[in-house]
């Protein structure tokens, strides 16, 4: 089973340091996870400040600069995982430098069919 593991955070709460020992920690979590089989996907996001919005309305397309919502805590990266069940799925989520900094939510993947495949 997939889940995708959304690690939300406050941007500004870690200096430069902080961030790059987040990334390492994280990055050796990812190998750990790979030689597990249990590794899809991961990777942090650039700043909220580089976000884009799309809306439809009425059939007119918006466009802003920023996230969807104002909130404390952002969106700053993800983990996809392949798992047995969503106990393992919280077991990787509780290793994440972000469920110490901030929040790790956990979804389950809806398989579509005919969506292509990697």
């Amino acid at each position: 089973m997939k889940y995708m593991l959304l690690v939300y955070g406050a941007e500004g709460a870690s200096d430069e340091a902080e961030k790059e020992q987040c990334y390492r920690e994280s990055a050796q979590i990812a190998h750990q996870i790979k030689a597990a089989g249990q590794y899809v996907a991961a990777s942090p996001l650039q700043p909220v400040s580089t976000a884009t919005s799309v809306r439809v309305r009425q059939g007119a397309r918006l466009v802003t600069d920023g996230p969807f919502a104002e909130t404390r805590e952002q969106l700053g990266g993800y983990f996809l995982v392949d798992v047995r069940d969503l106990d393992e799925a919280i077991e990787i989520a509780g290793r994440l430098p972000g469920a110490r900094l901030g929040t790790v939510e956990i979804r389950p993947i809806l398989e579509v069919p005919g969506l292509p495949t990697p």
